[in-house]
């Protein structure tokens, strides 16, 4: 009889387990950052994962938060985008400048999901895209690079919602790594979040404008900040975002191999491209459980 409530207590136990691990682990909060988000953006690549990516995620149990920059080319009217009072109104320093946060938020009706917009006056409104015409930039992306960077985390930060785990996508993006490290200096409300950078093929043309490296200085740049970020284009922002992830999603067939190999020889943990999005994005979700690891409440 004994015997019987032992191996009785044995499989209650065992079950829990799987039950825990199949559930619990499954399960989490993942901050999408994306470039492009598609109805706000036009059709590509990066702004169908942008669209349909969170959504799957979403659908699997995990709790998320979407954000992207709110270009120009995103119609307010269309999509009914409304300032979010409450996160609004904080002023960051660029350039020894102080520039407005302003929080937009939109909703994708068909998937239950809501997107969070960062705009400013000097950096967003009256620009269509991350890119010029011929994919050269502004003369001040610099600073619009570090004002978004900045502005996701500092909108979550007020939100109050911590992150298990950020997946970042598109050149636009790779100051994300710079301002969680930054802000966790100050209070660590993101220690513990993992990063995860998705590979896209969304190349631009030169340097970035201004100067990149005086106004990370102002910013608390570390040396290590300042020599991977030191050499301003594109491969440069993708190898110093690369350095700093836990994770490396290649998102496109056409991505980088030279960003690829770079993942991979510095033994980042890389998840390879598969062209069917349904196992695509399965497969992704299963590699947030590998790098964020058992969640403990």
């Amino acid at each position: 009889m004994q015997l019987f409530f032992a191996m009785s207590d044995f499989f209650r136990n065992f079950a829990f387990w799987i039950y825990y691990t199949l559930t619990i682990m499954a399960k989490g909060r993942i901050l999408f950052v994306s470039q492009e988000i598609m109805p706000f953006s036009e059709e590509s690549e990066l702004s169908t994962l942008g669209r349909y990516l969170p959504a799957k995620t979403q659908e699997m149990g995990r709790e998320i938060r979407v954000f992207m920059p709110k270009f120009a080319s995103v119609n307010e009217r269309k999509h009914q985008l409304h300032e979010v009072i409450r996160l609004s109104g904080m002023n960051l320093i660029v350039n020894n400048c102080d520039r407005q946060l302003i929080i937009k938020v939109g909703s994708i009706p068909t998937a239950r999901m809501q997107v969070y917009f960062i705009d400013n006056e000097e950096y967003f409104m009256g620009r269509p895209a991350a890119t010029l015409a011929g994919g050269t930039l502004a003369k001040d992306s610099d600073e619009q690079l570090l004002f978004f960077g900045r502005g996701c985390l500092e909108a979550v930060r007020k939100l109050a919602w911590q992150p298990h785990l950020i997946n970042f996508s598109g050149w636009f993006t790779s100051m994300i790594p710079f301002y969680m490290r930054r802000i966790n200096k100050e209070n660590a409300f993101f220690s513990g979040t993992k990063l995860v950078i998705t590979l896209m093929d969304d190349s631009f043309k030169g340097p970035i404008g201004g100067d990149l490296e005086r106004k990370m200085k102002a910013d608390n740049a570390t040396a290590k900040d300042l020599r991977l970020y030191g050499e301003a284009n594109y491969m440069g922002l993708m190898k110093s975002a690369i350095t700093y992830s836990q994770g490396v999603i290649i998102g496109s067939k056409n991505a980088n191999p030279e960003l690829v190999a770079f993942a991979k020889e510095n033994k980042r943990n890389v998840l390879d491209y598969t062209e069917d999005r349904d196992e695509f994005y399965n497969h992704i979700n299963k590699f947030y459980d590998s790098i964020i690891g058992r969640i403990e409440s």
